[in-house]
Parts: structure tokens; C-alpha cells; sequence
């Protein structure tokens, strides 16, 4: 009668939720085995239950259920241990159960979720795993978030679609010394980077578009996305998306990469997805970087179109620089205002009929096709084409999401220009993807506009860089920021007087995170669940990170990282057009970030210096950021930039550009001297300028610094 009913449930469960069942790899028999999963709803023990391919699974629940009826009823179709956390004979009676070979079921989170995303990772099956040498076969469960029998309050379905995916086994190696509390601490830890790594590998590979498509099928929101021009609703978005791709394919050809010369609106990101769904790769040009920047990078990508809108240009005093740069390169420029003033009869006629069903308008494209062209700052010279796949994009988005929690009434404030990776991936598109709201301003330099949009919309995320987030604190009233949740924190070093700032004024805790173009751009981050002060946090769930030794650098070595949100190449304007895929030395598909960085115990990465932003002085290596460490803390909140140029006698020198005018080198070797550095790390001369220049990004542009010098010589 029992294994009947149990049928029966299975065949209803099966009709109404459309259960799909993932597996990734075999699931290991005559092992010891605790079997964890996420916790979407109460559906999830009974989806377990019916669908689970283990053989007498053992469930394990609080012993406070069973004064429900409800559960008391469903547990009798299951074998189940019900535990009182509070008793110290709990854990030996799971653990006994262990041993004797059961498969034992547990939601290491102890509740469900309120955000949609991970809760607290308790400890408990951590060690229990560890103390008895079972391994644990994640489950990740997807889809019973938006059901009813959530915890969520928005966005919900009658019966969604859910899917249960059975990723590899992993196990957790016990300490064999310490205190016990902290054997604890290290194997909760462990469980808590299996479970975010189950998050991740628990999506499923698609592309932008379709993401999209999938987010404004999931999203009841009014209105998803506002800019300087007005409000969108998802069907808004669409509509623009399906227009532009549709416009724009008229005089694009396929697998073309278009170049785009736009502000932060609505109609660049809905012309980025339009490009995609039509099988066309947009170029993202940076219009902070120069004419010159510019045609680097038109030639490097071989653009032969550009789209941009004669307003812009007009507003940013572009018109005939652009119009120079179109005649010098070959470029064709195409206008906004005109593409949509040419909209026909027929043109209506199509979008209104793709709008029916968006999906089938999309070209048929995979995951490993290109979805954008970025290119680098061109700090440090020429700036390169990053070409960016569909799957590297959502790869990063899913794997920030894995460990920054977002609760479904988040709200995102986006100033980062989208032609940098930090805007476009974490502040545009984490968002839009997540059917959660975003405004997109066109200017992170509106340092008093800013604290009073994200008090007036009540965002509660934040990115910025460290020079960003400091002018916004300078002029933001104390309660501006009451409604922030998260601040983090890129592109750039956060500064110790900074985060100090945030905490002290606003009470907020900045959270600092690293990456780069070419990894689109998140490498780690630090997160409410895992955060330590003067590093930039863990490494991402699903990325590979290796160190290799630098000669003459005795602090931290060379970091290479391999993964899915690694690029697919360079274009480069030796060989223009032309994808060079990533390596190192390392081999093939490993990306050099050139970055000198030390990991500690905990897994958490501090960056020590670039080593291209090292100075050779007598043969021995010095770290230019440690000499701009040293001038801060001779010269607390000012800005400081170091650059290493050629010398005769040296090798190279330092010189110290600072708008400090009364910095002096005798305050710097009394700094040096209290940090113990080497008497070589004194800059050679101290060169004075009211403002350092800064690419769009909130980068110093050490290029022009360089430059400064050889052409003007400075002022000391």
C-alpha cells in the first residue's frame, strides 16, 4: 500500500512540477554517503523522497517537526532520524547511523530559504563527514523557489518546473589536531565551498539571450530597469531588443562584430542582446579612452561598422573626433536616431510577430559563441579586444551569485560605464538576469547625484571603485545609504581610510573583490559568509587558481586561473581580427593575470603587486604598489601613483606623482623606515599635480603619468 501511494505522488508530482532529474556523475555504491542539499521549499523532502536515485536514504530533521501533523504524517513514508540540535547524544546517533552504511539526507542550511540563495551553512554534516570518512554527493534542487510552497513572497507559480541535479561526490579530510572547535570551523568551511560550487554547477548552459527570455518569463516586476530617459518594463526591454536585432541585421552580416559607442541606457544593453540574438558579436568601444585608444581598438577587433547616437556625441563634444576616427579606420557610423526613424510597415509587422514567442527570434547560437568584445584599459599600454563567450558571462554571473546572496526585493544602483566588464557583467546584467531591478545612471563621477539616487530609489547594491566610493562618502548625508545591503568594491585597491569611512559614517561594511577583463571579470571576491580584511576574498566557485614563483620576488608568486568565465582570446592590433586564445606558462587555456598574489591557509587572496608594476633597481625587484602603500601612510587621504622609468645608472627609478604639495622625501624615509622597507624603495623625485588622471574605469592612468614626464618633465 505504501510503495503504491508512493507511486501514485510520484506520477502526480511528475504531471504537475515536470521534475527533471540531472545527473552529472554516478553516485558511488557501498560507500558511506551524507547526501546534501539546498533548501527551496517545503516540497523539497518530498521531491527527495520520490525521485531520489538512493537506495533507503535516512532523513534527518529537527525534532520539532514532528509536533506538526503535516510533517509527522509525510515522515511515516520515509525512514527518518528526528534530532534535537541542543543535545550533545544527537550528533553520535547521526554519526552511528553513518558507520553502519546508510545514506543519510541533510539541508545543511536548517531552514529554507528567504532569499532564493543560500542561507547559513551549519557545521554539523560538515564533521559528521569528516569524523566518519563519508563522502558527500551534493544535490542541488532548482525551481521549488518560485512555487508556493516557498518562503518567497513575489514571482511565484502555481507548479514551476523544477530540476534536481546530482553533481560528483566530494569529501572533506578531517584535521587530525586543534582545538575541536576549530576542526569544526575548517570542516564547515569545506561544506560551504561544496555548496556553493553546487550552486553554480547546478545551472544550466544557455546564452544571454535566452537568459533573458527566461527572466522576463519569471519576473511579475512592473518595472525592471530605469535610466536617465525613463522606465522599462521586461516587455519593454524585449520589444527594444527584438526591434534593434532586427534593425541592425540589415546591414550587419553574421558572425560580424559590430562596434558600439554608447552611454549607460537602456537601448545599449537591449543592443547588445539584439546583436547576440541575431548572431552578431557587439564591440563595446571606451569613449573615456581616447581617439587613439579608440582606433586601437577598432583595428584590433576589425570592426568595419560602428553604431553610436549623434546626441551622445554631441553632449560629449565627440562628433567630429569620431567622425575623424570613422574616415581614418574605414569605419561605417550608424546612428540610433536613424536606425529607428527608418522603421517601416513590415519592420512593425516582424517585431510585433517575434514578440510573441522572443525564444524562436534568436539565431541559433551555443553557449561557446561570442557575446561581447571588452577591451582592456590600456593602462599599462596598447589596450586589447577581450572576447567574452555567452557561457563565460553567465558562468560569472552564476558564480558571483553563488556567494553573494540576493534576496528578491534587491535593488541595484549601476554607475560603471558598460563598456568595462565590471558594469556590464555584475552591474547590468547580474541584475536583468535575476528579475531584479537596476538603474543604470550614465556617470559614476556625479559623486553628490549618486548617495541621493540610491536614498530616493532605496537600492540596496552598490559597486563602485575605492576612488568612487570614496568622493561618494565625502559627500553623502549619514543616512543616504540606509538602505544598502551590499557594498562592493573593484577595479582597484580598496584603501584602508576608505572602508574605514563606510564603516564609520554609514555603518556598512565595503566588501572588496578582484578580477580582470579577461575573466569577465570576477576572480574572488569577499562575501557576507566568508570576509577578511586587506584581501580581496576567496576564489570563485569553479575557477582553478595556481601560483608559479617570480624571480627576484620573494612575497607571493605569479597567478594563473583556468575556468568557464575565462575568456575565449585576444584580438590584438599586431594581428588584427585575429582570436588568440589564452595560455600560459601553465599550458593551454590557462590565463596569465600577471598579477603577484598570495593565498593563505583560509583560501583567501591578497594581491601583492602586478608585475608589470615592479621596478628592477640594482637588480633587485621593488613593488611600485608597496612605494604608493608607503606614501599613503606617510600621507593619509590623498592619492599617490608610482611609475618606474628607465635610468643609466639603475637600471630603473622610481618617481612618485601625489596630490599631497607638501609630501616630502625625508617624511617618506621616516615611513619606510617604520615598515622596515629597503632604502632602494624611496622614490628618486616627488612630482605634484592637483588631480590624477583617471581612466573611466576609476583606474589611474599611468600611461598619461609616463607621459607627463617624458614630454613636460613635472613639477617637483
Amino acid at each position: 500500500m505504501k510503495t503504491l501511494f508512493l507511486s501514485f505522488l510520484r506520477f502526480i508530482t511528475q504531471i504537475l512540477f515536470r521534475v527533471r532529474l540531472r545527473q552529472l556523475a554516478a553516485i558511488p555504491t557501498g560507500e558511506r554517503l551524507v547526501i546534501v542539499v539546498n533548501h527551496q521549499s517545503f516540497l523539497d523532502g518530498l521531491l527527495l523522497r520520490l525521485f531520489l536515485p538512493v537506495p533507503d536514504p535516512v532523513f534527518v530533521v529537527y525534532s520539532g517537526l514532528k509536533k506538526n501533523f503535516f510533517f509527522r504524517f509525510a515522515l511515516q513514508f520515509a525512514d527518518s532520524l528526528a534530532v534535537d540540535p541542543t543535545r550533545p547524544m544527537a550528533m553520535k546517533q547521526v554519526i552511528r547511523l553513518v558507520k553502519e552504511g546508510r545514506p543519510l539526507v541533510i539541508f545543511p542550511e536548517g531552514r529554507i530559504t528567504k532569499t532564493g540563495s543560500l542561507m547559513k551553512i551549519y557545521e554539523g554534516p560538515a564533521f559528521i563527514a569528516a569524523k566518519t570518512g563519508a563522502a558527500i554527493l551534493p544535490i542541488y534542487l532548482d525551481g521549488g523557489q518560485r512555487s508556493y510552497f516557498s518562503r518567497l513572497s513575489k514571482n511565484r507559480r502555481l507548479f514551476p518546473a523544477i530540476s534536481m541535479t546530482v553533481l560528483p561526490v566530494k569529501t572533506i579530510a578531517a584535521a587530525t589536531s586543534g582545538p575541536l572547535r576549530e576542526r569544526r570551523r575548517q570542516a564547515g568551511e569545506s561544506l560551504r565551498k561544496i555548496m556553493e560550487e553546487m550552486v553554480f554547477l547546478g545551472q544550466r548552459q544557455t546564452t544571454l539571450f535566452a537568459a533573458f527570455c527566461q527572466a522576463a518569463d519569471w519576473s511579475g516586476r512592473e518595472i525592471i530597469l530605469e535610466d536617465m530617459k525613463g522606465t522599462y518594463r521586461y516587455r519593454d526591454l524585449l520589444k527594444m531588443t527584438l526591434g534593434l536585432g532586427h534593425l541592425t541585421a540589415k546591414f550587419t552580416e553574421p558572425g560580424e562584430r559590430v562596434g558600439l559607442l554608447l552611454p549607460n541606457l537602456a537601448a545599449t544593453i537591449c543592443l547588445i542582446l539584439g546583436l547576440n540574438s541575431k548572431g552578431r558579436t557587439p564591440a563595446l568601444l571606451n569613449y573615456t579612452a581616447g581617439v587613439e585608444g579608440m582606433r586601437t581598438a577598432c583595428l584590433a577587433a576589425g570592426l568595419k561598422t560602428v553604431i553610436t547616437a549623434r546626441a551622445f556625441l554631441e553632449q560629449m563634444r565627440l562628433t567630429e573626433k569620431i567622425e575623424l576616427l570613422a574616415e581614418t579606420c574605414g569605419l561605417k557610423l550608424r546612428y540610433i536616431e536613424e536606425i529607428v526613424a527608418s522603421v517601416s510597415f513590415a519592420d512593425k509587422i516582424a517585431i510585433a510577430a517575434a514578440l510573441l514567442n522572443p525564444r524562436r527570434a534568436e539565431t541559433a547560437m551555443t553557449p561557446d559563441d561570442p557575446a561581447v568584445v571588452l577591451f582592456t584599459s590600456g593602462s599599462e599600454g596598447a589596450p586589447k579586444g577581450v572576447v567574452l563567450s555567452q557561457r563565460a558571462i553567465l558562468a560569472n554571473i552564476n558564480q558571483v551569485k553563488a556567494v553573494m546572496p540576493l534576496a528578491e526585493d534587491d535593488k541595484f544602483l549601476s554607475a560603471l560605464p558598460l563598456f568595462h566588464s565590471f558594469g556590464l557583467t555584475a552591474g547590468a546584467f547580474l541584475p536583468l538576469l535575476s528579475s531584479l531591478p537596476v538603474m543604470l545612471y550614465p556617470s559614476p563621477l556625479h559623486y553628490r547625484v549618486i548617495p541621493e539616487l540610491i536614498y530616493d530609489r532605496d537600492c540596496t547594491v552598490l559597486f563602485g571603485a575605492s576612488t568612487f566610493l570614496k568622493n561618494y562618502a565625502r559627500f553623502a548625508h549619514p543616512y543616504d545609504f540606509r538602505s544598502l545591503r551590499y557594498v562592493v568594491a573593484g577595479a582597484e585597491k580598496l584603501q584602508p581610510a576608505v572602508r574605514d569611512l563606510w564603516a564609520e559614517k554609514f555603518g556598512l561594511r565595503v566588501l572588496e573583490g578582484y578580477g580582470a577583463t579577461e575573466c569577465a571579470p570576477v576572480v574572488a571576491v569577499n562575501s557576507p559568509m566568508a570576509c577578511k580584511h586587506g584581501t580581496v576574498g576567496q576564489v570563485i566557485p569553479g575557477l582553478e587558481a595556481k601560483i608559479s614563483p617570480v624571480p627576484g620576488v620573494e612575497k607571493g608568486g605569479l597567478l594563473h586561473v583556468r575556468g568557464p568565465n575565462v575568456m575565449s582570446g585576444y584580438l590584438k592590433i599586431d594581428k588584427p581580427g585575429l582570436l588568440q586564445p589564452p595560455s600560459s606558462a601553465l599550458g593551454a587555456g590557462w590565463y596569465d593575470t600577471g598579477d603577484i598574489v598570495e593565498i593563505d591557509a583560509d583560501g583567501f587572496l591578497s594581491v601583492v603587486g602586478r608585475v608589470k608594476r615592479f621596478a628592477k633597481i640594482g637588480g633587485e625587484m621593488v613593488s611600485l604598489e608597496a612605494v604608493e602603500a608607503m606614501a599613503l601612510a606617510a600621507s593619509p587621504g590623498k592619492l599617490h601613483a608610482a611609475v618606474n622609468l628607465p635610468d643609466p645608472a639603475k637600471g630603473e627609478t622610481i618617481l612618485l606623482f601625489t596630490t599631497d604639495a607638501s609630501l616630502r622625501r625625508d617624511a617618506l624615509q621616516k615611513t619606510m623606515r617604520e615598515r622596515g622597507m629597503a632604502e632602494i624603495a624611496l622614490p628618486k623625485e616627488i612630482i605634484y599635480l592637483e588631480t590624477l588622471p583617471l581612466l573611466g574605469t576609476g583606474k589611474t592612468d599611468y600611461q598619461a603619468l609616463k607621459k607627463l614626464v617624458t614630454t613636460n618633465g613635472g613639477q617637483s
